[in-house]
Formats: structure tokens, C-alpha cells, sequence
């Protein structure tokens, strides 16, 4: 079960909780990120109307995504809501848990190969990359991105080799695809020409950066669509701006029009082996 390097959630923290017992008048709930750690959900949290009985909502056992709203270490007391969750918070922390289960696989892979104990692996590498990077599948991926060297300085060197191995086998790079379309026209002889070479050229200059892929398809004139994998959102706004500042220039020199419709982004993802 994958832990967080804190000993106690922060007041306004999601987190994975299992129902441990149920009274008329709330529920007691054990931390799943944070061993030894009990907290407690008043009825009036459960849900947004009135609960007349609380196990209608809740049952033993059961594990749900909660809201820390009240943390005071000095007495070991924590207050969780569950109506104050909403559905895209409950999903959004489902998946970075499972995300945190995957790089504790990994580590516990690494672990192995060096010869050493889980704790270890865990104060060693685990404290020191969420502390940098939020969670460590998050390290992961950017190791896997940019490379182990990343992460140097952060953990023992002897952990980077072993890593970099598991990491190039089995962790999955985020890329972000976003779409749109050109309407252009060159009223000229070789008009058709001209746009190919004025597409094709900013194509190539752009595939020329590292992790960016840029693919045209010709949709029926005067439409052309246009495909951008980069690793994120933001890369690929800007890779999309540059090549439509490029073209909208060309054409126009050549005496043409051209326009830039915008599509929605598309998130995929580069697979890998499962750990």
C-alpha cells in the first residue's frame, strides 16, 4: 500500500480512506496513504441532505475518497468529509493513487535488483522525489521523458542505473495531441504547389524538435487538417502557433488566403509493459 512521506494529511488533501467502524453519529476511518492514522467523519460530512441512517452511505470495510477538512497533530485528530468531494475530485484522486501504487511496484522492483529492503527504498528514494516532485510516478515519467539524469542529486546514485532500466521498461510517457484545421487557398497556377511545399516545410522544421510529432492530411480543398503530439498542452499551443504564423506568412506572400480553425485537445499515452 503506497504511503506519503508526511506523517499527517494537509486541511483541503483527497485521500483513499477504508470505513473501519460506523456509529449513529459518524463514522471512524483509517488513512490508507497514512499507516496509523484514524479519522473521523461526522454525519453531518456523509452526504449534502439529511442522513437518517448513516449506513445507507457507508458500510465496514468499504473505501472511499474523502476530504480532509480539520487536522490538529498535537491530539492526532482528523476530520474527513465526504460530501464535500465531488465526482472529478473522488476520480482525479483514484487515478493518482493508482499512480502512486505503480511507481511503488516499480520501486519495490529496483529494490530487488539492488539487494535491499522496501524501507529503505522508501527513505531513500520515495521521501525525496515526492518531496520534489508531488508524487513519484510524476519523477518517473519525467525520468522517462528527459532521462535519469534528472533525478541525480535527489537519490543515491546507486539507485539511477537500476531505475533507468525499469523506468525505459514499463513506465508509460504522457502526450498531449491536439487538432485543428487550415482553410487555404493560393488563386494561382501553382497555387497547389506552393501550399504543399509551405506545409511540408513546416512539418519538417517542426519534427525536428525532440518529442514533438507533427502529421498533415488533406481533407478536400481548401481544407487541411493538422495533428501536434507534444509533451504537454502548453508545447503543443506553441508548436501549433509557430507553424500557423509560418504558413499564414507564406501564403500570403504568395498572394493567398489562409485561416486557422481550432479543435479540442486530445490526451494520449506512449504504453509501456505493466509492472
Amino acid at each position: 500500500m503506497p504511503r506519503r512521506a508526511r506523517e499527517f494529511p494537509e486541511e483541503g488533501e483527497f485521500v483513499v480512506a477504508t470505513v473501519k467502524s460506523i456509529h449513529h453519529y459518524g463514522a471512524f476511518l483509517t488513512l490508507d496513504e497514512y499507516p496509523g492514522k484514524e479519522g473521523f467523519m461526522h454525519i453531518s460530512e456523509v452526504a449534502p441532505t439529511f442522513v437518517r441512517n448513516i449506513r445507507d452511505y457507508l458500510k465496514e470495510g468499504q473505501k472511499i475518497v474523502a476530504k480532509v477538512i480539520r487536522v490538529d497533530p498535537s491530539k492526532g485528530h482528523i476530520d474527513l468529509s465526504l460530501k464535500r468531494v465531488k465526482q472529478q475530485e473522488r476520480k482525479a484522486k483514484l487515478q493518482e493513487f493508482k499512480r502512486a501504487q505503480k511507481a511503488e511496484n516499480l520501486l519495490k522492483m529496483a529494490a530487488e535488483k539492488l539487494g535491499k529492503d522496501f524501507e529503505t527504498a522508501w527513505r531513500e528514494v520515495w521521501v525525496p522525489l515526492e518531496e520534489e516532485y508531488g508524487e513519484v510516478y510524476a519523477a518517473f515519467e519525467d525520468a522517462a521523458q528527459n532521462g535519469i539524469e534528472g533525478l541525480k542529486g535527489l537519490i543515491p546514485d546507486e539507485w539511477l542505473p537500476v531505475l533507468e532500466e525499469i523506468i525505459k521498461n514499463y513506465v508509460e510517457i504522457p502526450t498531449v495531441t491536439i487538432d485543428a484545421e487550415f482553410e487555404i487557398s493560393v488563386p494561382t497556377p501553382n497555387g497547389i504547389e506552393i501550399i504543399k511545399e509551405a506545409l511540408i516545410r513546416a512539418r519538417d522544421r517542426a519534427n525536428e524538435e525532440q518529442g514533438i510529432e507533427v502529421k498533415f492530411s488533406y481533407l478536400g480543398a481548401p481544407r487541411y487538417r493538422i495533428d501536434i503530439t507534444a509533451p504537454d498542452y502548453y508545447k503543443a499551443e506553441e508548436v501549433l502557433e509557430k507553424i500557423a504564423s509560418e504558413i499564414l506568412q507564406v501564403i500570403k506572400q504568395a498572394g493567398g488566403e489562409a485561416s486557422l480553425i481550432r479543435k479540442e485537445k486530445k490526451i494520449r499515452k506512449i504504453k509501456r509493459r505493466e509492472a
